[in-house]
């Protein structure tokens, strides 16, 4: 087969531009794998590209196929690849915030910016892990080198990064707080959080006692304002969708606390260590509704309500 399926869009705007289309199938490069796209995740930051927003500035003007999450099989690899053989198991974010053009039938990308799929997900699950689940890695123990007895707030712990943050931060030793709607809190519970507070009834700053660190998954006036309240003196905000301006910089500086923009990169080794920890069990993935790939406009309309209970996914076998 030298074609595949493929969603690609020929202008920004809502959800019905996407479509699916038949595209030449990709050929890996020397170090490059190519992988039989299984699953592929479905983030806040495709439909925010797809509208212009986002990573479109990164992609360029349409058209371009979206999704950056990957589950599926090494089909073939490129000279150079050690790490990777033909029929293996893997799963990875390649190539953000570049174009990894995910949903399609196949993926080429660096084999070390994939890495072997747990055991035990399946393709599904495992697609719902890499961008989410290295987003909520990389701020927990890179950006702000969380340590155990700490104290952290994470707003939106019910989303898909959020509810993976609750997870890593518990199991690095910390005191976890989130933020959610009732409906998720006994989930949440579940999964780690030590508190857990509706952001619909209660006033976070009232709530929480001085934390070491905020992840603000959500990056709002309202959020970030409470978040510089509830830091102590020298406490870190991690501000992911709406990094940092000079007005927030000036009020974190008269607080006397840090903030941080950050944004994820690819990194095969530390979806490795998720991995470990998924199939140990210390860990797990919450998939709220799974589309076939032909239904990428529903997925996102779906995940654009902003209220879902961990992640989208397209089955991209159907």
């Amino acid at each position: 087969m030298s074609t595949m399926r493929a969603i690609s869009q020929d202008e920004l705007g809502g959800p019905e531009v996407l479509r699916v289309v038949e595209v030449e199938r990709p050929q890996p490069l020397p170090t490059e794998v190519l992988v039989r796209v299984h699953a592929a995740g479905v983030n806040p930051v495709d439909y925010k590209t797809r509208e212009g927003g986002g990573m479109q500035g990164v992609l360029g003007d349409p058209p371009f196929t979206l999704g950056w999450d990957v589950s599926g099989v090494v089909e073939e690899i490129g000279f150079g690849v050690h790490t990777l053989e033909v029929g293996d198991e893997v799963y990875g974010m390649p190539w953000f915030p570049r174009a990894a053009s995910a949903y399609a039938e196949y993926v080429t990308a660096p084999s070390r910016q994939f890495a072997k799929k747990p055991a035990n997900l399946s393709h599904v699950e495992a697609a719902a892990l890499p961008l989410a689940g290295l987003t909520a890695w990389q701020i927990l123990t890179a950006a702000a080198n969380l340590q155990q007895g700490q104290r952290v707030l994470i707003h939106a712990a019910g989303g898909g990064v959020g509810h993976l943050a609750v997870q890593f931060a518990k199991n690095l030793g910390a005191h976890v707080i989130g933020t959610a709607g009732k409906a998720k809190h006994d989930w949440l519970l579940g999964l780690g959080a030590d508190e857990v507070i509706d952001y619909q009834t209660t006033a976070v700053e009232t709530a929480t006692g001085e934390l070491d660190l905020v992840v603000d998954l959500i990056g709002s006036a309202t959020t970030l304002d409470q978040s510089i309240k509830v830091l102590k003196p020298g406490g870190l905000l991690v501000a992911v969708p709406s990094g940092t301006s000079p007005e927030l910089l000036a009020k974190a500086e008269a607080a006397g606390v840090r903030v941080r923009p950050f944004l994820v990169e690819p990194d095969g080794h530390a979806l490795s260590e998720i991995a470990v920890l998924i199939e140990h069990g210390e860990v797990q993935v919450e998939v709220e509704q799974v589309f076939p790939l032909a239904e990428a406009a529903e997925a996102h309309r779906r995940m654009a309500t902003g209220r879902t209970q961990g992640k989208l996914v397209l089955d991209v076998t159907v």
